[in-house]
Parts: C-alpha cells; structure tokens; sequence
C-alpha cells in the first residue's frame, strides 16, 4: 500500500530514509509514475512550506503527479485538500490544527490511490 509506504519515507521507519512530505509522496510513487531517483531528490526543496505559494509539500506533489496521468480530476484534489486541511498553505495548515503533516501525507496519497478520476 503507497500510503504505508509514504508515511514510512516520512517517519524514516522500516529501513527507509527520512525523508520531507513531497520527497515522501514522490518516493512512494516514482515507481508507478516512472520517475526517476533525481526527481525524488529534486523535491527536497519542497517541504516545509516551501512548495510555490507556500503550498503544502504533500499537496503539492500529489498535484505533481496527478498532473502526469489526465484521469486525475485535480479540481477535486484540490476541494478534497482544502475540506480536510482547512488551507493549501503549509503554515495555514500548521496554525489551523486540522491535519498534521503526517496527516497531509495521508490525504494526498488518498487521492492517488483513491481513483478521483474525471
């Protein structure tokens, strides 16, 4: 199951490397979406808050990769984000107290595994 396997990059357990909310998500599904290790790395500069906008790393890589398969319904990732974290931004996320970051890793994997599909 991806999710585990997101949360487990995330936590570092399991024998895997800890790693940030977009490098996790990315990590969990760049066999799926053939990508390769450099853009798993790549997305290091994405957690924290520090996705364009401020975005939430998790989010913004689940948009990332819905952007690579046109039966992902992004428009419905982005409702579905904003009803269960309260925000896109990262810090709004933080102070809001909706989702942690563990949980933002959830919902962004629940997309993906989901099939919210046009």
């Amino acid at each position: 199951m991806r999710k585990e396997k997101a949360k487990n990059h995330y936590l570092g357990r399991d024998g895997n490397s800890k790693l940030n909310c977009a490098q996790s998500i990315i990590k969990a599904y760049h066999d799926v979406f053939g990508l390769p290790e450099q853009e798993v790395n790549a997305f290091a500069a994405f957690g924290g808050g520090r996705a364009p906008g401020g975005r939430c790393g998790a989010y913004y890589a689940a948009c990332h990769l819905a952007s690579k398969k046109a039966s992902y319904n992004q428009s419905l990732l982005e409702r579905e984000f904003l009803s269960a974290a309260g925000s896109l931004k990262c810090k709004e996320i933080r102070s809001k107290k909706k989702l942690t970051c563990l949980g933002c890793i959830e919902k962004a994997t629940e997309f993906l595994e989901g099939g919210y599909y046009d």
